[in-house]
């Protein structure tokens, strides 16, 4: 089960960091993606956390966003910075455990419910 937090609104430029709380399986086996999605667009993946603790981020946030997991609480973190309006969407967490592209949403079967981040001034 996984479960998405800290959504919410911050001018460009802003910071945000989001959580996703995930029970019911060992964090360090599995593949955690955040993906967003914009309104009328579909999932991308933006932040990819490997078990073997590599870290591979989209163009469009490379640089800027940073994916982390803390094992013994069993979260997985992403730290915004410099945000841009086209930020803005629905941000999932999505975790499984064997995982050859990362980026494609049907690769996952764990979900969570997402959180919306709104980026506007």
């Amino acid at each position: 089960q996984l479960m998405e937090s800290g959504g919410g609104m911050v001018q460009p430029g802003g910071s945000l960091t989001l959580s996703c709380a995930t029970s019911g399986f060992t964090l360090e086996l599995y593949t955690v993606t955040w993906f967003r999605q914009a309104p009328g667009k579909g999932r991308e993946g933006v932040a990819t956390l490997r078990p073997s603790g590599n870290t591979y981020y989209g163009h469009s946030v490379e640089g800027r966003f940073t994916i982390s997991a803390d094992g013994a609480k069993g979260t997985v973190s992403q730290e915004m910075r410099s945000l841009k309006p086209e930020d803005t969407g629905v941000y999932y967490c999505a975790a499984e455990q064997i995982v050859r592209y990362q980026w494609r949403p049907g690769s996952y079967t764990n979900w969570g419910q997402g959180t919306q981040v709104t980026v506007s001034s």
